[in-house]
Order: C-alpha cells, then structure tokens, then sequence
C-alpha cells in the first residue's frame, strides 16, 4: 500500500487546509476547508480529482468551503454525528468508533469534544497520522468553547497513548505564539526552550510549523503534559487572557 500523499494549504490569516491524496486507489480527501478555489487549485495541479471532505467540527473555518468544492467535484462530506444540524453539507454522519476509508487506508473517528461540542479527530493507525482539528495545536489546545477542561483533558490523555512518530496535523498555524506563552508556564523546560528557537527561526524564515508529532508536544505541550484537568483549566485561562 502507498504512502499517503498530504499537502498543506495555507488560507486566510493562519489556517492550514489538509489535501490528502491515496496513489493506489486515486481517492482525494479534503481536511476542513475553510475556502474552495486554493483546494481547487491545488488539486487540479497535481491531477488529481477531489472525492471527499472530511469536517472535524463546524466552525466556518473549517466548513466554509464545503459546498464551492462539492458543486466543483461531487465529493461526499462525510463530519460529526453530533454537530450536523450546523453542517448543512453533510452526507455522511460520523461518531467515535467508526472507520473512515480513503482508499484502502482506514481512519478511526475519535470523539475530542471540548473545542466545540462534538469535535472529531480522523486517526490514521496505519500510517501514523492524526487529523486533530482544533483540539491539539503544536504545544497547545483548543479553546474551550463549547466543552470543559476535563474534556479536553481527556483528549489530552487519549492522544498520550500515541506513538511519538505519530504525525500531528493540526488546522492553524499557531506555533509561535504557543511557544512564548508554553516557556512562561514551564520555564525549566530545556527542550521547550531549544522548540521556541527553533520555531522563532522558522517562522522570521517564513516556514511553517505543523505538522508536528506526539514525540515532541509530549516534550512541550504544556497542555498534553498537564497532569490534571485542573490544571489545564488553569493554563488554558492564563492562555485565554495572554
């Protein structure tokens, strides 16, 4: 079985759309499109002909390119269960448990509410890859808009039984800004410390930032390594007014 092809979208002020690509069977998925015409665009550079979307919550953000792209290609959209009274595109509804196929790759849909009420995340086991959305960021978490810190705490938790290599591919480019409020919680942290450089470089470079992996927010996601729910409440207020 081929490796997935995935490539990065940038859009609008940090958003990063997901186009994700199976050379076998040709099937092309689209990752929360906030807009069309660039997931347009890009596919149609590469030849390849867009079959799916896969929403992980319905913020317009990561909806709002839906029906442009569907009008364009006929894919199916496949979102959450719980929230698909908010996404009127939606063809298929999904929940935590089930299994999502692009091609012969198989996703398992995870429920992370938290971030909104019923947030999803698409984990790829096979290829060590998981599309998390808005719950994870690279050394950060979702705000808790719709849910509560021991929900997000208890994502936190599911996303620790990962492998480090596992591929974390995340909706916005947030990285900097995580970093210098991570090291402001956690100042004795030396591999955080060694991350902020390396991000300050990147970002000045005009590189992006994501995907990262579980390897590296194990060693400075101050929100994957908070040891309680209330103390992920607490950095998550400190985050809030920052």
């Amino acid at each position: 079985m081929s490796a997935l092809d995935i490539v990065r979208i940038p859009v609008l002020s940090d958003n990063y759309i997901w186009l994700v690509h199976d050379p076998d069977s040709q099937a092309t998925m689209v990752v929360d499109p906030a807009v069309a015409e660039p997931v347009l665009d890009a596919a149609r550079a590469r030849g390849w002909t867009i079959t799916d979307i896969w929403n992980t919550h319905w913020h317009p953000d990561h909806t709002g390119g839906n029906a442009a792209i569907k009008d364009a290609t006929g894919c199916t959209i496949t979102g959450p269960a719980a929230e698909f009274e908010r996404i009127p595109t939606l063809d298929v509804q999904v929940k935590g448990g089930d299994t999502v196929r692009l091609g012969a790759h198989a996703a398992e849909v995870w429920d992370v509410p938290a971030h909104t009420a019923g947030h999803i995340a698409y984990h790829f086991a096979g290829d060590e890859t998981i599309f998390v959305g808005d719950t994870m960021f690279a050394m950060g978490c979702g705000r808790l808009f719709e849910g509560t810190a021991e929900q997000m705490f208890a994502n936190m938790q599911r996303f620790q039984t990962l492998d480090d290599a596992t591929r974390v591919y995340c909706a916005h480019e947030y990285t900097l800004s995580n970093a210098r409020f991570a090291v402001t919680v956690d100042p004795a942290n030396a591999a955080l410390a060694e991350r902020l450089a390396a991000v300050e470089s990147a970002r000045a470079a005009g590189e992006p930032t994501v995907p990262t992996n579980i390897g590296a927010e194990r060693a400075t996601n101050p929100f994957l390594r908070a040891p309680s729910a209330a103390e992920l409440g607490r950095i998550r207020a400190l985050k809030d007014a920052a």
